[in-house]
């Protein structure tokens, strides 16, 4: 596992992990990872709305800073996959109180907003966190208002 050090002075610790997740669709990745190991296409289905070029350009970028882990595997058609590192795992856990505020402030913001709360499984990825890492990526009940995330 190689980790590239991006150029560049870092203001604070969150600057420097914002330089590593940054952008819409990273998170998602990470999440849909923390379930278990993926193939392209499986994660393709995971993180809806990401295109194969943007999700090819992320994936590598989390595995030049040593967040993903690529397997290749000699076989014919070839099948690659891609899982969590260590450090990986640790930044999931890092980002479970993000995701915990997440779905605290979209339950907040609905009903102080007036909206009726519905509760439907969000077919998509989602970002909040469970009992576990990872534990509310698409199996959980998540808010309707028109607040899913995309």
């Amino acid at each position: 596992m190689r980790i590239v050090r991006r150029p560049g002075a870092f203001v604070c610790g969150i600057d420097a992990a914002m330089d590593v997740i940054g952008g819409k669709w990273k998170v998602l990745i990470l999440w849909a990872l923390n379930e278990r190991t993926c193939r392209f296409g499986e994660l393709r289905r995971a993180v809806t709305g990401v295109t194969e070029k943007v999700l090819s350009s992320h994936l590598k970028e989390l595995e030049d800073d040593g967040i993903v882990h690529r397997e290749v595997y000699a076989e014919v058609p070839p099948r690659v996959e891609y899982s969590l590192t260590p450090l990986g795992l640790s930044l999931n856990a890092a980002l479970e109180p993000l995701g915990l505020w997440g779905r605290e402030h979209i339950y907040r913001g609905a009903e102080e907003a007036g909206v009726g709360v519905g509760v439907g499984v969000d077919a998509g990825v989602g970002v909040g966190v469970g009992a576990g890492a990872g534990a509310d990526c698409g199996a959980e009940p998540q808010v309707v208002a028109g607040l899913g995330h995309g």
